[in-house]
């Protein structure tokens, strides 16, 4: 093909993806605007430091979104792995410092014992990823007992709302900071975006940093 046909044929692809680029931004938009769930039962989870609840998960931040993995018994290849779909979503997670960054704390659930995570954390290169076990029903209430999934939940007021949950393919695309915080109830907060009124909104790239900069003297500066 010459090259000035396939860059013809490249230009009509971009306007495309352009349009999806826009697309997905207004879905991202319209999530910002979904009700509010309040959690009125407690949770218990077990995490490295012993147990703690929902409110516990977030770490004090504002956000949390939560990720079903499943690594427990009765799971393909128990007790040495988990589910490999799961491995492959959080091998694909984005460094979380940046998710922190703009109030947000990202961890993983499973059934499985602490002990059995923490082998299998270390052997997988996961030690930066917050992983408790589900002490409850908490997988069955919020729709991941017998599938993966994200949910994401607010604090606000001293008390928990859940604010979105996908499932299926549309977990697998999500991963790297944007697609994450796209996620969740207060966006990128990035002041292009659609967000309701009062939303905290600064321009692009300013709050951005190396993922060992946040809180420094680079930071601040």
């Amino acid at each position: 093909m010459p090259a000035e046909e396939w860059e013809a044929a490249r230009r009509e692809l971009l306007r495309k993806e352009k349009e999806h680029t826009r697309a997905k931004d207004a879905l991202a938009a319209e999530r910002r605007r979904l009700p509010w769930v309040r959690v009125g039962r407690q949770y218990v989870f077990e995490g490295p430091e012993g147990e703690t609840g929902l409110p516990g998960l977030f770490a004090e931040r504002r956000q949390l979104i939560v990720y079903r993995h499943f690594f427990e018994p009765g799971v393909a290849d128990w007790p040495r792995g988990g589910c490999s779909g799961c491995a492959m979503f959080t091998d694909n997670l984005g460094h979380l410092a940046h998710l922190n960054a703009r109030d947000v704390t990202f961890v993983l659930v499973s059934a499985a014992p602490q002990a059995d995570i923490r082998r299998y954390r270390h052997r997988m290169g996961w030690e930066g990823v917050p992983w408790y076990t589900t002490r409850d029903d908490f997988s069955k209430d919020f729709g991941v007992d017998e599938y993966f999934g994200l949910n994401v939940f607010l604090r606000a007021d001293d008390e928990v709302f859940r604010t979105y949950f996908t499932n299926a393919r549309s977990a697998e695309q999500t991963g790297n900071v944007w697609s994450l915080l796209d996620l969740t109830p207060l966006g990128r907060q990035e002041d292009w975006e659609d967000s309701p009124e009062g939303y905290p909104q600064e321009p692009p790239y300013q709050w951005w940093r190396r993922h060992d900069e946040y809180g420094t003297a680079e930071d601040a500066g």
